[in-house]
């Protein structure tokens, strides 16, 4: 398999914007990320495209408006995980040498959705959603059990608010730039015992895209390639084989196979992005993905290890806490996050000499509290 480089990034800003449509914010990342790559829209010889709601062919219908036709297209919807499986995709297409460029695409438009712009309803089959185990439900189950099992606090849970919202301060693309306390997060609104409005992710519009190419292509635009090392994808298993809630089995093995293959380990990561739905969701993510052994998140938050400026920063964009959630832009976005981080072109929030990075995502539920799709990239400069 061949070696894949990222060579363009860009995304919309994110917010709520119920006066564009997915096609335009489409076409303002696509733009941006073409920008980014010097490359003309006609160079695309691959599309992979995300959407959860209202999907109507849509990477033709943001494409076309760039005079983009008669190449491959493949629309995907894989939850909050779609844009990561859009990534993996094209990874794949350049990977096995079928083309040299190709595009992923990930957009939502959550305030003009029908079904999207209040609560995301289970599915009639879901039983336990009909019963009340939404997201907000089952994401305070473990809170609850994060409470009982390792001792945590909702101040803990609060103080990831606190981080990623600092960040997104940081960030001229986040849908909030506002510096909370912990006070103020856990004032505000409760929307599952203990989880307050602070501490949940927002409804929100945005889009983001970038460009792979293999590393023949890539080295006649830049001398310093950020490489795709490691990438995974695998679902759930669908079934109550969870010994223990609070540990994601699916992520670990995701983890796993993603380090093999990039010949790394969590001890060489310099920043990661990461799937923060709900601010105590993120301690979770720590030990799956190897940051900290099982029980030990709790230490990397009171030593605010994962800050802007400690040892291992996470979600410096603001995650989706801060910077928003387009459920299928989120894993398209969060590796263009780790582009600019490994480019040294991040900003106030950048992470100095970062040289690995690793993006993760994770997408519905079927059938308990595991996710439905995991998927993880790895990149390296």
């Amino acid at each position: 398999m061949r070696e894949v480089a990222v060579i363009g990034v860009g995304q919309s800003t994110f917010g709520k914007f119920p006066q564009k449509t997915v096609v335009e914010m489409g076409c303002e990342a696509v733009i941006a990320a073409l920008q980014d790559a010097a490359l003309r829209a006609k160079d695309i010889q691959v599309a992979y495209a995300s959407r959860m709601y209202d999907c109507w062919v849509t990477g033709q219908s943001i494409l076309s408006e760039l005079g983009v036709s008669t190449i491959e297209m493949v629309n995907v919807e894989n939850a909050c995980c779609g844009g990561t499986t859009a990534v993996r995709g094209v990874w794949k297409e350049i990977a096995d040498g079928h083309y040299d460029i190709g595009i992923a695409i990930g957009v939502e438009s959550m305030t003009t959705s029908p079904i999207a712009r209040k609560l995301i309803p289970p599915p009639k089959e879901d039983f336990e959603g009909q019963l009340g185990a939404t997201m907000p439900g089952m994401f305070a189950i473990l809170a609850r059990r994060q409470i009982e099992k390792f001792g945590a606090t909702v101040e803990d849970f609060a103080s990831i608010s606190v981080k990623n919202h600092h960040n997104g301060c940081l960030n001229p693309f986040a849908q909030y730039k506002k510096e909370f306390t912990v006070e103020d997060v856990l004032k505000s609104r409760m929307v599952c015992d203990p989880i307050t409005l602070f501490q949940t992710c927002p409804n929100t519009d945005g889009a983001a895209a970038v460009i792979l190419c293999s590393m023949d292509v890539a080295r006649k635009h830049t001398t310093k390639p950020v490489k795709i090392i490691g990438s995974a994808l695998l679902s759930g298993e669908y079934k109550y084989r969870q010994e223990e809630i609070t540990v994601s089995l699916l992520a670990r093995k995701t983890a796993k196979m993603a380090y093999e293959m990039a010949g790394v380990g969590p001890e060489d990561l310099d920043l990661v992005e990461l799937h923060d739905a709900f601010a105590n969701e993120e301690i979770l993510r720590y030990e799956d993905l190897g940051l900290c052994k099982t029980g030990e998140g709790l230490r990397m938050v009171r030593d605010k290890a994962t800050w802007v400026g400690g040892k291992l920063p996470v979600n410096p964009s603001g995650g989706l806490l801060a910077l928003g959630h387009p459920l299928s832009a989120s894993g398209v976005r969060n590796i263009g996050e780790i582009v600019w981080h490994l480019r040294d072109q991040a900003g106030a929030r950048q992470t100095p000499n970062a040289k690995i990075g690793l993006a993760h995502m994770l997408g519905g539920v079927v059938g308990s509290l595991e996710a439905g799709a995991c998927g993880i990239h790895i990149l390296a400069r």
